[in-house]
């Protein structure tokens, strides 16, 4: 018997409840986990809450990602003591996620957990630091260096934007970061922001090329914002797009792409390959150390995870929130 959070389809509406249930109930997959740690993300938080079309199986074990203890495998690339990390892959869409005490996943999902991090720490980086290293890397593939000029991070005060934040001041470069709430400026400077900006000066219907700013960008929001950053970049700058907070819709030219050379990166954390899901999880594993976790993640036990959904989709969380499945 394990514990897990269950959604189940009522009448179109969506049920949440801390489960107990049979190890059989399980999905199939060649490796068994016990979970250690499990994150709340704002994808999870629209599963739980049904405001958004996450879960497409019913029913669901809703946690976009997980680390534990493997404890039985038929996978060559994973034996009994193996301390893994899976992200993605449709866990808590179409196959059962990390916020219950036992999984059962593919073996081919799976990263083993660097030697610098503890599960704790692992998931106190999850998906969001993982998908901020993934757009960090992108723009340095694309010619972002810190030489350029600012790189602007929008959503800052979420877990994508503060670890992008960390990753890209500690790389160097000259970073900006744009918040709905502006009053937590010194947390985001405390973490590498050399400056602070409102998002209402982005969220908004702009022109389709904009005075150049930045040099490049990590956009968690979408929609307006995003056009407007594509818009103010500077010539031959970059943009990473990873999140539509705002909306998936992109209201926006040719203009920025034509004249100026801008490339708009489009980064999928959820069926990266392995050889860059290994690529990242290095560089964090490098470039990430505990004060940082410690900075941005905050641990709640699994009976909390239903109730912070609400709080988190209502942009009341700041950074990570970490689920202690056995807590």
């Amino acid at each position: 018997m394990f514990k897990a959070i269950l959604l189940e389809r009522d009448d179109r509406a969506t049920k949440a409840q801390v489960a107990t249930l049979e190890e059989d109930r399980l999905p199939p997959g060649d490796v068994a986990i016990d979970v250690a740690y499990s994150t709340l993300n704002y994808k999870d938080g629209l599963a739980i809450t049904g405001k958004g079309p996450v879960v497409r199986e019913w029913p669901m074990v809703p946690g976009i990602d997980l680390c534990g203890t493997v404890t039985s495998s038929d996978h060559a690339g994973a034996k009994p003591g193996d301390q893994v990390i899976v992200n993605g892959w449709g866990l808590g869409e179409v196959r059962w996620g990390g916020l219950a005490q036992k999984a059962r996943v593919s073996g081919d999902m799976i990263v083993k957990l660097p030697d610098a991090f503890t599960p704790q720490q692992a998931m106190g980086i999850g998906t969001a630091g993982y998908t901020a290293m993934l757009c960090v890397l992108a723009l340095e593939r694309h010619g972002v260096t810190p030489d350029k000029g600012d790189v602007l991070v929008t959503g800052a005060n979420g877990g994508v934007g503060s670890f992008a934040i960390a990753l890209l001041a500690r790389r160097g470069y000259r970073v900006v970061a744009s918040t709905g709430r502006v009053d937590d400026a010194e947390t985001l400077r405390s973490l590498g922001a050399a400056d602070v900006i409102d998002r209402a000066t982005l969220s908004e219907p702009g022109k389709p090329l904009q005075k150049e700013r930045w040099a490049g960008a990590v956009d968690t929001v979408g929609s307006h914002t995003l056009a407007n950053i594509c818009a103010s970049a500077r010539y031959g700058g970059a943009v990473a797009a990873c999140g539509l907070a705002q909306g998936m819709d992109f209201p926006s030219s040719v203009a920025p792409f034509i004249l100026r050379g801008v490339t708009l990166a489009g980064v999928d954390s959820v069926y990266a390959p392995q050889a860059l899901r290994r690529q990242a999880w290095d560089c964090l594993a490098r470039e990430v150390d505990a004060s940082v976790i410690g900075a941005i993640a905050a641990e709640i036990p699994l009976s909390e995870a239903i109730p912070q959904a609400s709080v988190l989709l209502a942009g009341k969380v700041r950074g990570r929130l970490l689920v202690n499945v056995n807590a």
